[in-house]
């Protein structure tokens, strides 16, 4: 190895060291201790967590977290519970299709894991709704894992310490100094500072994340199918049975033939049921 070389390994490794210190520095100043799924090792409740926590913000999230586990305290009360039931305490989330999928996740865990959540990345991966953060997430927050894990606070580390003055920024090149900066003792904590101190960054530099090679900006909510289609969940939630002529008559602020495509891709996709001409949530 040339001087040249030599250097630079010093330089990266003085760069590494001082941003963990940066990270844990602030950790601990300002960790957000109380956020109520930190306070569990249960892989059923960080799952619970992570659902919720897709594309909605914390504060949202607290309320609904709690009174989910207060009513389906455990995977084998979720996965016995109908899933009207499920979808009716979702409301205020939105996509309301992580309700049908966590009520799947739930019924496999218990009728094919024996009520048992996988401790291997691969099998949590292969759980209906789980993907790979999510997997990951149960690895590292539940069995404490030294996993590699991306999602937008992360991400937004790292591209601001080691990507600053990049643009088409991969969650592979990423990785790379995940790995190499990870606490192998303690995964656990160590992700729960760089999610910390995200958050801060996404606050006061920006969101990083238009630097991802992976970044899909989230399409506008207002006018969107997906406004109508949780008009249509939110008012069967409120009405168990309603005819189309009484949607329609509800949702005037919608097309509709509008109304009625939803209808038909919620029925397809199992989260309604239609008899006759009325509609109510699945079961």
């Amino acid at each position: 190895m040339n001087a040249q070389c030599r250097k630079n390994n010093k330089q990266m490794a003085k760069r590494e060291h001082d941003f963990v210190d940066t990270v844990w520095s602030y950790y601990r100043e300002h960790k957000r201790a109380a956020l109520p799924w930190r306070k569990s090792k249960k892989p059923y409740c960080i799952l619970v967590s992570e659902i919720m926590l897709q594309q909605t913000q914390v504060d949202r999230v607290i309320p609904k977290y709690q009174a989910f586990l207060k009513q389906f305290p455990t995977v084998q009360k979720l996965a016995a519970a109908p899933l009207s039931d499920v979808l009716i305490l979702w409301q205020g989330l939105g996509y309301n299709r992580r309700a049908k999928l966590l009520h799947q996740c739930a019924q496999v865990v218990v009728h094919t894991h024996k009520g048992r959540f996988p401790r291997d990345f691969e099998a949590l991966k292969a759980l209906p709704g789980v993907g790979p953060y999510t997997a990951g997430a149960i690895c590292a927050f539940a069995y404490n894992q030294a996993v590699p894990l991306i999602e937008t606070n992360i991400r937004t580390v790292f591209i601001h310490h080691f990507f600053h003055d990049k643009t088409d920024v991969s969650d592979a090149a990423l990785v790379r100094y995940i790995a190499l900066t990870m606490d192998h003792k303690n995964p656990r904590e160590w992700y729960w500072a760089l999610m910390d101190y995200g958050s801060y960054l996404k606050k006061t530099v920006g969101n990083l994340n238009v630097k991802s090679k992976h970044y899909v900006k989230q399409s506008k909510f207002q006018g969107s199918d997906r406004q109508i289609r949780g008009a249509i969940v939110r008012a069967l939630s409120e009405d168990p049975v309603l005819s189309r002529h009484k949607l329609h008559s509800l949702l005037t602020q919608f097309e509709d033939i509008r109304i009625d495509a939803q209808l038909h891709l919620l029925e397809s996709e199992g989260l309604i049921q239609k008899t006759k001409q009325s509609f109510s949530l699945a079961t």
